[in-house]
C-alpha cells in the first residue's frame, strides 16, 4: 500500500490541541469523512487489511469497530493498533466512539454501554485502581458521540454529534474506583462466573464475546467464566451526555453537594437510617410533604426528600441506573404485594434468547435501593431502614430463566385462556410454582392489551418477584424490631 505524506493537524502531545481539531467532524458522516480523505489521497497503512467502509457500501450488515477505526486513520491519520497504551499516549488521551439516540421526548440518552478494555481475570487481581489498565484507558478520554438512527440503513451514514474531552470528576472517580475493587474482590473469591452488572455503580463487568457460549478460566476457581469487559454503564454514559458532553440538556440534582465520599453506598444507608423509627406521618412533617393529597409512591418520595432531593430523580441514581423501590412489612412479618416490572410485548418476547432478553438483562444491571417500612402493633407505618440490592446470579440464572423460558413456551404453543365463574384464568407461571418469580397482569384494564403471536389481544402482563422472596432478601437487622423514636 503507497504512503502518503501529510500534514498533521493537531499537536497529538496535547490533549486541548486534540479536542479542537477533533471538532472539524461535528456533523459530518463517517462517509463524508471518508470521502474528504480520500479526496486529498491520504493513506495510512492498516496491516495489510482492505478499505473497511466498503463492506457497509455493499449492503453487508453493520460493523460498529469500522466507525472507530475510520476516526484514527482517516481523520487522526494514525494507524490502528493494539497497543496497550492509551489511543494519543503522548497526551495520555483515549478514543471513544460511541452512539446516542433522541428519544421521543426530544432527550438524549447513550445507545449502550461503552466499553473501556477488556479484564485479564489473572492480571486484574495483581493491580491497584490507580496503576492498572482501566484508569490508563479511561482517566483521560476524547468521547466522539454519533448519532444513532434506526431507519438509515449503514454505518457510514451516521452523523457525528459532539466530540468532548471526558475526565470523570472527583466524586465519580471515587465511585468507579469503588466499582473496580468489588469486581476485582469477586474475581479473587473465585466468582468471576457470577459477576453482573448490577453488583456496581457506574463501572461495569460487562459480557464481551464473540458468542454467548465462550469461556475462559479464572485464577481462582476451576470454573469458566464469560469474557468480560471494565465499560461505564449506559446510564452513566447517559449522564455523561447530558451534562458534560450537550450542556444544556438533562441535570438532576446531586445526593452528595460538597463533600468527596468513599462510599456512596454507605452514605446514602447512613443518610436515611438517622431517621429509623419515624413514622411517615412525622416524616411528611418532617420534609414538607403534604399527606393529605396521597402523592403516589409516598414513601419513595420521603426517601428521596431524606437525601435532600426535592424531585424524584437523583444524579447519582441516574448514573447508576439504580431503582428505588419503597417495601411495606406488615405487622405480621409479611409482605402483601410482590414486586412488578414493565410490561413485556408478547411478540417481542418469542423472538428473544435468554441470554439477551429484556427482563434478563434488566435484572441484570439494576440495583435496587429498598426502602423498608413496617406496620407496628398499633398499625402505624415507620421506616425501618434501607439496603442496595442487585438479584444474586444463581437466582437469576435458575429460578427467573425458568419462568422466562416457561412464559416464551407458553405463548410459542399458544397461551391457554379458561373462563371460570367470570375469572379469566391463563396457563402463564404462577407464584406457587416458582420461589423467585412469576407472570401477572399488568394493565389498566381488559382493554390495555398487546397482541399474542397468534393475533389474539390479551391483557398487558409482567414478570413480578414473588413477595415472600423479597422478604427473604431484606437485611435481619432491617427485619428485627427496634426501639421507634417517635
Amino acid at each position: 500500500m503507497r504512503i502518503v505524506d501529510y500534514k498533521v493537524e493537531y499537536d497529538k502531545s496535547n490533549p486541548l490541541s486534540i479536542e479542537a481539531y477533533s471538532q472539524k467532524m461535528i456533523g459530518k458522516t463517517f462517509r463524508e469523512i471518508c470521502a474528504e480523505d480520500d479526496a486529498r489521497q491520504t493513506q495510512v497503512l492498516r496491516d495489510g487489511s482492505s478499505d473497511y467502509g466498503s463492506s457497509d457500501v455493499s449492503g453487508i450488515k453493520r460493523n460498529k469497530g469500522n466507525l472507530g477505526q475510520i476516526v484514527e486513520e482517516k481523520f487522526f491519520h494514525y494507524a490502528c493498533n493494539s497497543d496497550s497504551r492509551a489511543d494519543f499516549h503522548e497526551a495520555g488521551v483515549e478514543l471513544k466512539v460511541t452512539p446516542y439516540k433522541i428519544n421521543r421526548d426530544g432527550s438524549l440518552s447513550a445507545k449502550e454501554r461503552l466499553v473501556l478494555t477488556m479484564i485479564d481475570y489473572y492480571q486484574v487481581v495483581n493491580e491497584k485502581f490507580e496503576e492498572s489498565h482501566l484508569w490508563s484507558k479511561s482517566k483521560l478520554i476524547l468521547l466522539v458521540y454519533y448519532l444513532y438512527r434506526k431507519e438509515i440503513p449503514y454505518n457510514l451514514d451516521y452523523k457525528i454529534g459532539y466530540s468532548r474531552l471526558f475526565t470523570p470528576p472527583a466524586q465519580d472517580v471515587k465511585i468507579i474506583q469503588h466499582d473496580y475493587y468489588i469486581i476485582v474482590s469477586k474475581i479473587q473469591a473465585g466468582k468471576a462466573h457470577e459477576l453482573s452488572e448490577g453488583d456496581t455503580l457506574y463501572l461495569g463487568a460487562a459480557p464481551k464475546a464473540a458468542t454467548s457460549k465462550d469461556r475462559r478460566k479464572q485464577p481462582f476457581s476451576e470454573e469458566l467464566a464469560k469474557p468480560r469487559a471494565f465499560t461505564f454503564k449506559s446510564s452513566y454514559m447517559t449522564y455523561v451526555l447530558n451534562n458534560y458532553i450537550a450542556p444544556g440538556k438533562i441535570t438532576y440534582e446531586p445526593i452528595i453537594q460538597e463533600d468527596v465520599v468513599d462510599s456512596f453506598e454507605d452514605y446514602v444507608i447512613d443518610k436515611i437510617n438517622r431517621f429509623q423509627g419515624y413514622s411517615v406521618e412525622n416524616l411528611c412533617e418532617e420534609f414538607e410533604v403534604d399527606i393529605q393529597k396521597k402523592p403516589k409512591s409516598l414513601e419513595a418520595i420521603l426517601a428521596y426528600r431524606i437525601l435532600g432531593i426535592k424531585g424524584n430523580h437523583a444524579e447519582e441514581f441516574e448514573k447508576a441506573s439504580i431503582v428505588v423501590k419503597s417495601i411495606r412489612i406488615g405487622k405480621n412479618n409479611k409482605i402483601k404485594e410482590s414486586m412488578s416490572f414493565p410490561a413485556f410485548r408478547f411478540k417481542e418476547l418469542v423472538e428473544e434468547e435468554w441470554e439477551e432478553s429484556k427482563f434478563g438483562n434488566y435484572l441484570r444491571e439494576t440495583r435496587f435501593l429498598f426502602v423498608v417500612y413496617k406496620f407496628d402493633k398499633n398499625d402505624v407505618l415507620r421506616l425501618r431502614g434501607c439496603q442496595f440490592w442487585n438479584i444474586p446470579y444463581e437466582d437469576l440464572e435458575t429460578d427467573v430463566k425458568a419462568v422466562w423460558h416457561k412464559t416464551k413456551q407458553v405463548l410459542q404453543e399458544g397461551l391457554q385462556v379458561t373462563e371460570i365463574n367470570g375469572v379469566r384464568r391463563n396457563n402463564f407461571p404462577k407464584a406457587s410454582e416458582n420461589p423467585v418469580c412469576h407472570v401477572r397482569p399488568h394493565a389498566q384494564n381488559a382493554q390495555d392489551t398487546f397482541e399474542l403471536p397468534d393475533g389474539r389481544q390479551y391483557p398487558k402482563q409482567c414478570f413480578w418477584l414473588n413477595n415472600t422472596y423479597i422478604y427473604q432478601q431484606i437485611n435481619d437487622d432491617i427485619k428485627v424490631d427496634q426501639n421507634c423514636r417517635l
